[in-house]
This record gives structure tokens, C-alpha cells and sequence, in this order.
């Protein structure tokens, strides 16, 4: 893969305003290790702890370990995945230690970059966190706590099937339909310049008010990113706090973060809960560690033990299998993560163009990584990356 410093690219991300080809290939790569300096953010303080120590154990043996692509008929090794996926970096955990870990381009150990769709997963544990201490009750409808969206689509649905996602929305999350809602949304949300002659709510919560059911909510899992930001808004009233503040507070201060890390907002200063969060390489696997260890991290309880059993439990595989997700059978969706239900019981944290956090509990292994794929859908980085991230874990376990 050629190194974009290498290239001469500059090490700015373009202001969107300015340059019409930000999101093209080409530029996506630095774009996502310098969000802030295209789009308005917010800080997430690590506070004034000490860092979590995370030891080294490095090993040369993983480079040339071998797998096969899903629907592929050549062996690859670890080291093509990485270039194949477009990957700016990744880090491996096995037992709590660091056992592989690669930059590419821009990207460096403090360097935050965009997490995408992991996002969802960080709001989704601290809404489940909230569901344990009984401060918000899933089967309660939606307007329980945000009494503004009577009149959205989320007029009646629950908390559930919210976080779960098996609402039923007139919202289409494709990025290759120009004319699909999710692209009114992410200018509602300050990610993407307003467009001449096209009148889109300003602020998230504006456009969510907008959003009506296509069918009855509770039937079938659809992905859509809106329903985090509901999630968002819930726990937000629920707390009194802002997202920033939680996961700061609860999350980035408790487990030692080693940097700030921050979220894009929109243009009513509200934190983006789908997608807009910003984080170092480590912390993420710091963060990773917190859920691998059932909650239990850097010496304290951070996560409820039983908030990070339900989400390893998973959702219903049935109502999944609506999506259609061709490379993920037997999967599941539950708060806001990604439940495989293979023999491991790995689950994960997914986000467009490669971003990722995904916990093998038996292997004893946590992988996060940064990516800048050019296409959006991680169909094209899966058939690399699940039978990689499953030979590692193979590997780990024969090799400890």
C-alpha cells in the first residue's frame, strides 16, 4: 500500500466547503486522521489519571500467518490483509498485552481518527449501563423520555427496538443512492455541506423529529443510524448530561485513555451519537478491553457485568437475517453491537470504510482497527477481515 506521505498529500484534511473531492478516495485516507480540521467538534477530556499501562509482548510470527478469503481459493497472509483493506492501522491484544501493532500514512499512535459506526457500540454500552440501573426501561416507548418525537416514526416504538434496530423507518441508509435520506442527515448533522436549493433541518435532532414509519416497528432488523441518535437523545435526558460528558465520565477517564479524543457536531453543538466520535488506535483497544473483561478494566468495574453479558447474548438471529448481510449468517444486533454467535462467541464494533473493534472472548484477544477503504459498506473489507481476525484467534489459542 503507498504511504500517503510518501504521495507529498498533505497531512490536513480539506475543509468540505472548499474542496468537492474530500470524500473521494483518494483524500479519505487523510481525511479521517484530521477530522477537526474539516468540521466543528467537541472534546472528550481524558481527565487528570494516570494512563493504563498497556504491556508489550510483541510477536514475528503473525505477519506470515495464512488464511483463506471467504469465497477465495489462494491462501493470503496477515500482512496482504492489511494492505487489501486499505488499513491505517490496527492493534492486537492477546491476554491484556499488545502482540501486533502497524501504521500506515498518516496515522500515528496520538493521532485520533474517525471511528465511524463504532460510535454506535459506545452509546449503546452506556445505554445498556443505564438499563441496568433501571434508569431506562427498554420496553418503554420512546416518547417515554423524548416526549418530542410523538409525531416521528419513534411515536411508537420502544426503547428496544430502537437500540436494537429493528424499527421500521422511512430511512434509507445507502451510500450509493445519491438521493437516500441518510445523505439529508449527515448534513443535518454538519457532516457534509448543505447543498444550493436543498432545505435540510439544521441539527440532528431536528431531522430525527422529521423521520416516519414505513411498516410496524419490532419484525425485522435494518440498520439505520438515526435510531442511535434517538438513543442518544434518550440517554441524554435520561443523565441530564451531554454524550461528550458520558463518555468521558464513564467510559475515557475510568479505563485511562491515553489522549482526548472528540466528537463532530452539528450546527446546534450537538455531539454526532452515530458515527462522529474520534478516538487514538490504543484507546479503542483500551475500550475493547473493558468488554472483553466483562466491564472490568484498569482496576475497577467500568461497565456492569450484566450490561456486557446482554450484549454478548446477542439479538435475535432471525430478525437479522431480514438484512440480508450475505457474508454474516447466524449473525445478531444488540445494543448497538454486532454479535457473531460463532463457536468463540466474538462480537464486535463496525463502522464504514473498515473501522472496527472485535472481541474474541475464548481466544483472549481484542483487534481494533482505523481503515480508509474506499468503498463505504464493509462487505468489501469482510472477506479478508473475518477469516483473518479468525485464523489469529486459531492462532493465538495454539500458541499462547
Amino acid at each position: 500500500m503507498t504511504d500517503s506521505v510518501e504521495l507529498g498529500w498533505r497531512m490536513g484534511a480539506p475543509r468540505l466547503s472548499e474542496d468537492p473531492l474530500a470524500w473521494s478516495a483518494p483524500r479519505v485516507r487523510e481525511r479521517f486522521s484530521a477530522l477537526r480540521e474539516s468540521v466543528p467538534t467537541t472534546q472528550v477530556w481524558r481527565g487528570e489519571g494516570p494512563v493504563s499501562t498497556l504491556a508489550y509482548a510483541l510477536r514475528d510470527d503473525i505477519d506470515d500467518l495464512t488464511f483463506t478469503p471467504l469465497g477465495g481459493a489462494a491462501p493470503m497472509r496477515w500482512r496482504q490483509s492489511l494492505a487489501a483493506n486499505h488499513t491505517d492501522g490496527i492493534v492486537v491484544l492477546h491476554k491484556g498485552r499488545i502482540v501486533y501493532e502497524h501504521y500506515d500514512g498518516p496515522l500515528q499512535p496520538h493521532t485520533p481518527h474517525v471511528c465511524m459506526s463504532v460510535t454506535k457500540s459506545l452509546v449503546g454500552t452506556l445505554a445498556a449501563a443505564e438499563m441496568v440501573a433501571g434508569r431506562i426501561d427498554p420496553d418503554a416507548l420512546v416518547t417515554a423520555y423524548v416526549p418530542a418525537l410523538e409525531a416521528s416514526a419513534w411515536g411508537n416504538a420502544t426503547v428496544r427496538q430502537t437500540m436494537d434496530m429493528t424499527t421500521a423507518l422511512e430511512y434509507d441508509e445507502d451510500y450509493t443512492r445519491p438521493g437516500a435520506e441518510v445523505w439529508s442527515y449527515l448534513r443535518a448533522a454538519g457532516q457534509l455541506p448543505r447543498e444550493p436549493g436543498v432545505i435540510d433541518p439544521c441539527g440532528i435532532r431536528a431531522f430525527l423529529c422529521t423521520v416516519q414509519r414505513n411498516n410496524w416497528h419490532g419484525e425485522a432488523f435494518a440498520y439505520k443510524t438515526v435510531n442511535t441518535e434517538v438513543l442518544a437523545w434518550i440517554l441524554c435526558n435520561v443523565t441530564g448530561q451531554t454524550l461528550q460528558q458520558l463518555v468521558a465520565q464513564r467510559l475515557w477517564q475510568p479505563m485511562g485513555a491515553e489522549h482526548d479524543a472528540y466528537f463532530g457536531v452539528d450546527g446546534k453543538r450537538l455531539a454526532g451519537a452515530g458515527g462522529a466520535f474520534n478516538g487514538t488506535l490504543r484507546d479503542m483497544a483500551r475500550f475493547g478491553e473493558v468488554m472483553r473483561g466483562n466491564g472490568f478494566f484498569n482496576g475497577r468495574q467500568i461497565v456492569p457485568e450484566a450490561a456486557v453479558q446482554d450484549i454478548r447474548r446477542g439479538g435475535s438471529p432471525a430478525h437479522f437475517a431480514h438484512a440480508g448481510y450475505a457474508l454474516l449468517p447466524g449473525w445478531s444486533y444488540r445494543h448497538m453491537w454486532w454479535v457473531t454467535h460463532n463457536a468463540h462467541g466474538a462480537y464486535c464494533a463496525r463502522g464504514i470504510h473498515g473501522q472496527g473493534v472485535y472481541i474474541d472472548p475464548v481466544a483472549e484477544m481484542t483487534i481494533a482497527r482505523f481503515a480508509s477503504h474506499p468503498k463505504a459498506g464493509n462487505a468489501g473489507l469482510d472477506p479478508t477481515t473475518l477469516p483473518a481476525y479468525r485464523a489469529l484467534a486459531l492462532h493465538l489459542l495454539a500458541n499462547p
